[in-house]
């Protein structure tokens, strides 16, 4: 097997393995895993505009506004004006959405120690590079 096929091998169970994991995780949180992954967003990247979340989690603004609509509700974020411009709206978390983040991020760390603890930390390093390069190819 060519090294390109076996790559798409493990990257496709991984991924598998991955979003199983992550929707037993979300799944006990009551929250849609869309929910979730707003909230880690804003959790890492603090008050964005609308349109700056939306870019970050790869949706339209159509579709994010219905679910700010929900995550307000559910008084996990907060809608603000923004403070230069008045056509832009802000969203951050509240208290209550920042301590999901924190939970579900240890969740994250976690698994990631679980799955490295038998990786030498110099190809830790190699396989962050590799990762970040991957990731920058989106």
């Amino acid at each position: 097997m060519k090294n390109i096929e076996r790559l798409n091998q493990l990257l496709t169970e991984f991924y598998d393995k991955m979003s199983s994991w992550e929707q037993s995780v979300v799944k006990e949180t009551g929250y849609t895993l869309a929910q979730v992954h707003t909230i880690e967003v804003l959790g890492v990247q603090g008050p964005l505009r609308m349109k700056e979340l939306a870019d970050k989690l790869g949706i339209t603004t159509g579709t994010l506004t219905v679910q700010i609509e929900k995550l307000v509700k559910a008084n996990l974020i907060e809608r603000c004006a923004h403070p230069t411009d008045r056509r832009a709206i802000v969203v951050t978390l509240t208290e209550a959405g920042q301590a999901i983040h924190v939970k579900h991020n240890q969740l994250h760390l976690d698994l990631v120690n679980d799955l490295t603890m038998h990786i030498e930390p110099e190809h830790e390093e190699v396989l962050i590079s590799c990762i970040e390069k991957m990731n920058k190819e989106f």
